[in-house]
Protein backbone atom coordinates (compact mmCIF):
# COMPACT_ATOMS: atom_id res chain seq x y z
CA UNK A 1 0.00 0.00 0.00
CA UNK A 2 1.19 3.40 -0.65
CA UNK A 3 0.22 5.79 1.80
CA UNK A 4 -0.27 9.48 0.02
CA UNK A 5 -1.43 13.03 1.05
CA UNK A 6 -4.91 13.40 0.60
CA UNK A 7 -4.08 16.87 -1.00
CA UNK A 8 -2.34 14.95 -3.93
CA UNK A 9 -4.73 12.21 -4.32
CA UNK A 10 -7.47 14.93 -4.43
CA UNK A 11 -6.30 17.54 -6.37
CA UNK A 12 -5.29 14.74 -9.01
CA UNK A 13 -8.98 13.55 -8.90
CA UNK A 14 -10.50 17.13 -10.01
CA UNK A 15 -7.90 17.48 -12.55
CA UNK A 16 -9.22 13.87 -14.25
CA UNK A 17 -12.70 14.60 -13.64
CA UNK A 18 -13.62 11.71 -11.37
CA UNK A 19 -14.23 11.47 -7.16
CA UNK A 20 -12.31 9.33 -4.55
CA UNK A 21 -14.70 7.42 -2.08
CA UNK A 22 -13.79 8.19 1.73
CA UNK A 23 -15.70 5.18 2.68
CA UNK A 24 -16.41 4.41 6.54
CA UNK A 25 -15.54 0.90 8.01
CA UNK A 26 -17.18 1.87 11.26
CA UNK A 27 -15.17 -1.24 13.18
CA UNK A 28 -11.21 -2.99 11.76
CA UNK A 29 -12.28 -6.02 10.52
CA UNK A 30 -14.29 -4.33 7.42
CA UNK A 31 -10.96 -1.98 6.60
CA UNK A 32 -9.89 -5.04 4.39
CA UNK A 33 -13.15 -5.39 2.47
CA UNK A 34 -12.71 -2.03 1.32
CA UNK A 35 -8.47 -1.77 0.42
CA UNK A 36 -9.48 -5.25 -1.29
CA UNK A 37 -12.29 -3.12 -3.53
CA UNK A 38 -10.00 -0.41 -3.53
CA UNK A 39 -7.09 -3.20 -5.35
CA UNK A 40 -9.62 -4.88 -7.57
CA UNK A 41 -11.00 -1.73 -9.42
CA UNK A 42 -7.36 0.15 -9.27
CA UNK A 43 -8.61 2.82 -7.39
CA UNK A 44 -7.15 4.69 -4.47
CA UNK A 45 -9.09 4.91 -1.77
CA UNK A 46 -9.45 7.27 2.12
CA UNK A 47 -10.46 4.69 4.62
CA UNK A 48 -12.28 6.77 7.57
CA UNK A 49 -14.00 6.79 10.74
CA UNK A 50 -15.40 9.15 12.90
CA UNK A 51 -15.16 10.26 16.67
CA UNK A 52 -18.94 9.36 16.81
CA UNK A 53 -18.29 6.00 15.85
CA UNK A 54 -15.36 5.26 18.29
CA UNK A 55 -18.20 5.54 20.88
CA UNK A 56 -20.93 3.67 18.69
CA UNK A 57 -18.22 0.90 18.46
CA UNK A 58 -15.93 1.18 20.94
CA UNK A 59 -13.34 0.97 18.78
CA UNK A 60 -9.65 3.22 19.85
CA UNK A 61 -8.19 5.67 16.85
CA UNK A 62 -5.10 3.37 17.80
CA UNK A 63 -7.00 0.22 16.90
CA UNK A 64 -8.09 0.91 14.13
CA UNK A 65 -4.54 2.46 12.52
CA UNK A 66 -2.92 -0.31 14.05
CA UNK A 67 -5.29 -2.51 12.27
CA UNK A 68 -4.99 -0.07 8.92
CA UNK A 69 -1.07 -0.52 8.82
CA UNK A 70 -0.79 -4.20 9.75
CA UNK A 71 -2.82 -5.56 6.83
CA UNK A 72 -1.12 -2.57 4.75
CA UNK A 73 1.47 -4.91 2.72
CA UNK A 74 -1.53 -6.83 1.73
CA UNK A 75 -2.78 -4.59 -0.72
CA UNK A 76 -1.80 -2.78 -3.81
CA UNK A 77 -3.20 0.69 -3.42
CA UNK A 78 -3.52 4.43 -2.75
CA UNK A 79 -4.62 5.14 0.41
CA UNK A 80 -4.85 7.64 3.23
CA UNK A 81 -6.34 6.98 6.87
CA UNK A 82 -8.70 9.44 7.86
CA UNK A 83 -10.50 10.88 10.66
CA UNK A 84 -13.82 12.10 9.90
CA UNK A 85 -16.24 14.33 11.61
CA UNK A 86 -14.40 15.21 15.12
CA UNK A 87 -14.45 18.33 17.87
CA UNK A 88 -12.46 17.32 20.36
CA UNK A 89 -8.52 18.64 19.78
CA UNK A 90 -7.76 15.74 21.87
CA UNK A 91 -9.26 12.83 19.96
CA UNK A 92 -7.37 14.68 16.91
CA UNK A 93 -4.21 14.34 18.80
CA UNK A 94 -4.84 10.67 19.94
CA UNK A 95 -5.50 10.26 15.87
CA UNK A 96 -2.49 11.85 14.46
CA UNK A 97 -0.22 9.82 16.94
CA UNK A 98 -1.96 6.52 16.29
CA UNK A 99 -0.54 7.41 12.44
CA UNK A 100 -3.95 9.05 10.98
CA UNK A 101 -2.33 10.93 8.19
CA UNK A 102 -5.66 13.25 7.66
CA UNK A 103 -8.16 14.41 10.45
CA UNK A 104 -11.21 16.75 10.03
CA UNK A 105 -12.25 19.43 13.04
CA UNK A 106 -15.82 20.04 13.15
CA UNK A 107 -16.29 23.00 14.53
CA UNK A 108 -19.56 24.15 11.69
CA UNK A 109 -22.20 24.36 14.99
CA UNK A 110 -20.28 27.28 16.22
CA UNK A 111 -20.37 31.07 15.34
CA UNK A 112 -18.25 31.56 12.19
CA UNK A 113 -15.35 33.39 14.24
CA UNK A 114 -15.62 30.81 16.47
CA UNK A 115 -15.00 28.35 13.51
CA UNK A 116 -12.39 29.74 11.96
CA UNK A 117 -10.60 29.76 15.45
CA UNK A 118 -10.87 26.34 16.20
CA UNK A 119 -9.62 25.19 13.17
CA UNK A 120 -7.13 27.45 12.58
CA UNK A 121 -5.86 25.89 15.93
CA UNK A 122 -6.30 22.00 14.72
CA UNK A 123 -4.72 22.98 11.40
CA UNK A 124 -1.37 24.75 12.66
CA UNK A 125 -1.26 21.40 15.71
CA UNK A 126 -1.64 18.83 12.69
CA UNK A 127 0.42 20.49 9.65
CA UNK A 128 3.23 21.03 12.08
CA UNK A 129 3.28 17.02 12.53
CA UNK A 130 2.47 16.65 8.61
CA UNK A 131 -1.68 15.72 8.53
CA UNK A 132 -3.84 17.54 6.60
CA UNK A 133 -7.22 18.77 7.50
CA UNK A 134 -10.45 18.58 6.63
CA UNK A 135 -13.14 21.28 8.30
CA UNK A 136 -16.93 22.16 7.86
CA UNK A 137 -18.27 25.66 6.63
CA UNK A 138 -22.33 25.59 6.48
CA UNK A 139 -24.21 22.47 8.67
CA UNK A 140 -24.50 19.17 7.08
CA UNK A 141 -27.41 16.96 9.25
CA UNK A 142 -27.87 13.40 10.10
CA UNK A 143 -30.74 11.10 9.99
CA UNK A 144 -28.81 8.30 12.33
CA UNK A 145 -26.86 10.73 14.71
CA UNK A 146 -23.79 8.59 14.22
CA UNK A 147 -21.08 10.94 12.30
CA UNK A 148 -22.48 14.09 13.78
CA UNK A 149 -25.19 15.09 16.85
CA UNK A 150 -27.02 17.52 14.54
CA UNK A 151 -29.80 16.58 12.06
CA UNK A 152 -30.11 20.48 11.23
CA UNK A 153 -29.03 21.82 7.65
CA UNK A 154 -27.88 25.34 6.95
CA UNK A 155 -25.83 25.68 3.60
CA UNK A 156 -22.45 26.96 2.79
CA UNK A 157 -22.13 30.39 1.92
CA UNK A 158 -20.00 31.13 -0.72
CA UNK A 159 -18.39 34.10 0.23
CA UNK A 160 -18.04 32.69 3.74
CA UNK A 161 -16.27 29.80 2.15
CA UNK A 162 -13.53 31.96 0.49
CA UNK A 163 -12.95 33.67 3.78
CA UNK A 164 -12.79 30.92 5.65
CA UNK A 165 -10.09 29.22 4.02
CA UNK A 166 -7.89 31.83 3.53
CA UNK A 167 -7.92 32.51 7.24
CA UNK A 168 -7.95 28.92 8.96
CA UNK A 169 -5.02 27.65 6.12
CA UNK A 170 -7.64 24.55 6.03
CA UNK A 171 -6.58 21.53 3.31
CA UNK A 172 -10.09 20.49 2.64
CA UNK A 173 -13.68 21.79 3.25
CA UNK A 174 -17.00 19.95 3.73
CA UNK A 175 -19.76 22.00 2.03
CA UNK A 176 -23.13 21.83 2.69
CA UNK A 177 -25.31 22.01 -0.76
CA UNK A 178 -28.36 20.15 0.07
CA UNK A 179 -27.33 16.24 1.31
CA UNK A 180 -27.46 14.35 4.64
CA UNK A 181 -25.52 12.00 6.90
CA UNK A 182 -27.42 8.55 7.25
CA UNK A 183 -30.42 7.22 5.03
CA UNK A 184 -32.63 9.77 3.35
CA UNK A 185 -36.38 8.56 4.75
CA UNK A 186 -38.10 11.11 1.88
CA UNK A 187 -36.97 12.15 -0.73
CA UNK A 188 -33.74 12.37 -3.25
CA UNK A 189 -32.29 15.51 -2.09
CA UNK A 190 -31.86 18.40 -4.50
CA UNK A 191 -27.84 19.35 -4.60
CA UNK A 192 -27.38 23.11 -4.73
CA UNK A 193 -24.63 22.78 -7.66
CA UNK A 194 -24.78 26.42 -8.53
CA UNK A 195 -23.66 27.42 -5.05
CA UNK A 196 -21.29 24.63 -5.61
CA UNK A 197 -20.04 26.27 -8.59
CA UNK A 198 -20.00 29.36 -6.83
CA UNK A 199 -17.91 28.20 -3.71
CA UNK A 200 -15.44 26.26 -5.99
CA UNK A 201 -14.65 29.42 -8.11
CA UNK A 202 -13.80 31.02 -4.83
CA UNK A 203 -11.74 28.09 -3.08
CA UNK A 204 -8.57 26.65 -4.48
CA UNK A 205 -8.62 23.59 -2.04
CA UNK A 206 -10.14 20.30 -2.41
CA UNK A 207 -14.13 19.91 -1.97
CA UNK A 208 -16.25 17.31 0.24
CA UNK A 209 -19.15 15.94 -0.15
CA UNK A 210 -20.91 14.14 3.02
CA UNK A 211 -24.16 12.40 2.86
CA UNK A 212 -23.31 10.21 -0.03
CA UNK A 213 -24.74 7.13 0.87
CA UNK A 214 -28.94 6.85 -0.93
CA UNK A 215 -27.47 9.30 -3.60
CA UNK A 216 -28.71 8.56 -7.20
CA UNK A 217 -24.63 8.25 -8.78
CA UNK A 218 -25.84 11.01 -11.50
CA UNK A 219 -26.43 12.99 -9.06
CA UNK A 220 -23.03 12.62 -7.44
CA UNK A 221 -21.34 12.79 -10.92
CA UNK A 222 -23.07 16.25 -11.18
CA UNK A 223 -21.54 17.83 -8.30
CA UNK A 224 -18.04 15.74 -8.86
CA UNK A 225 -18.49 17.73 -12.50
CA UNK A 226 -19.62 21.05 -12.41
CA UNK A 227 -17.92 23.09 -14.45
CA UNK A 228 -14.63 24.68 -12.57
CA UNK A 229 -14.53 21.32 -11.13
CA UNK A 230 -16.53 20.03 -8.12
CA UNK A 231 -16.28 18.04 -4.99
CA UNK A 232 -13.75 15.41 -5.00
CA UNK A 233 -13.79 13.42 -1.92
CA UNK A 234 -17.12 11.75 -0.93
CA UNK A 235 -18.21 10.34 2.06
CA UNK A 236 -20.01 6.81 2.35
CA UNK A 237 -20.94 5.16 5.20
CA UNK A 238 -24.08 4.12 5.98
CA UNK A 239 -24.83 2.07 2.65
CA UNK A 240 -21.41 -0.38 3.80
CA UNK A 241 -23.28 -0.82 7.23
CA UNK A 242 -26.52 -1.98 5.32
CA UNK A 243 -24.55 -3.91 3.64
CA UNK A 244 -22.79 -5.78 6.20
CA UNK A 245 -25.53 -6.03 8.83
CA UNK A 246 -27.86 -7.00 6.46
CA UNK A 247 -25.93 -9.98 5.68
CA UNK A 248 -25.46 -10.80 9.54
CA UNK A 249 -28.96 -10.39 9.86
CA UNK A 250 -28.39 -8.29 13.46
CA UNK A 251 -27.97 -4.91 14.89
CA UNK A 252 -24.95 -2.66 15.36
CA UNK A 253 -22.54 -4.32 17.14
CA UNK A 254 -19.31 -3.07 19.06
CA UNK A 255 -15.69 -3.89 17.31
CA UNK A 256 -15.19 -6.21 19.65
CA UNK A 257 -18.47 -8.44 19.56
CA UNK A 258 -17.61 -8.23 15.59
CA UNK A 259 -14.76 -10.35 15.85
CA UNK A 260 -16.04 -13.05 18.28
CA UNK A 261 -18.61 -13.65 15.78
CA UNK A 262 -18.41 -16.90 13.29
CA UNK A 263 -15.89 -16.32 10.82
CA UNK A 264 -17.97 -17.59 7.70
CA UNK A 265 -20.79 -15.45 8.52
CA UNK A 266 -18.18 -12.23 8.63
CA UNK A 267 -16.58 -13.02 5.63
CA UNK A 268 -19.57 -13.42 3.80
CA UNK A 269 -20.79 -9.76 5.01
CA UNK A 270 -17.51 -8.64 4.44
CA UNK A 271 -17.77 -10.07 1.01
CA UNK A 272 -21.45 -7.83 0.45
CA UNK A 273 -19.55 -4.76 1.55
CA UNK A 274 -16.81 -5.40 -0.84
CA UNK A 275 -19.34 -6.11 -3.91
CA UNK A 276 -20.96 -2.15 -2.25
CA UNK A 277 -17.56 -0.46 -2.23
CA UNK A 278 -16.59 -1.96 -5.71
CA UNK A 279 -19.80 -0.13 -7.08
CA UNK A 280 -19.74 2.54 -5.84
CA UNK A 281 -15.96 3.03 -7.05
CA UNK A 282 -16.85 2.18 -10.43
CA UNK A 283 -20.42 3.97 -10.78
CA UNK A 284 -20.42 6.39 -8.19
CA UNK A 285 -17.21 8.37 -8.01
CA UNK A 286 -15.93 6.87 -11.18
CA UNK A 287 -12.05 6.23 -9.99
CA UNK A 288 -11.27 2.87 -11.23
CA UNK A 289 -7.89 2.69 -12.67
CA UNK A 290 -7.18 6.09 -11.24
CA UNK A 291 -4.62 5.04 -8.35
CA UNK A 292 -0.91 4.43 -8.49
CA UNK A 293 -0.13 6.93 -10.91
CA UNK A 294 2.87 7.95 -9.51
Amino acid sequence: MKIIPITEMLKRAEQGGYGVGSFSARNTYLIDAVLQAAENTGSPVIVQISANEFNWFQVSAKEFADRFYQVADRYQVEAVLHLDHTKELSIIRDAIDAGFTSVMIDASQKEFEENIRITKEVADYAHAKGVAVEAELGKIGSADKVETDNDESLYTDPAEAEEFVRRTGVDTLAVSIGTAHGVYPVKNPQIDLNRLQDIRSRTAIPLVLHGGSGLPAETVWKAITVPGGGVSKINIATDLEQAFLGSLGCQRKTNAEIWRMDHSALAAAAEEVRKVVEEKITCFVRSAGKGLQG
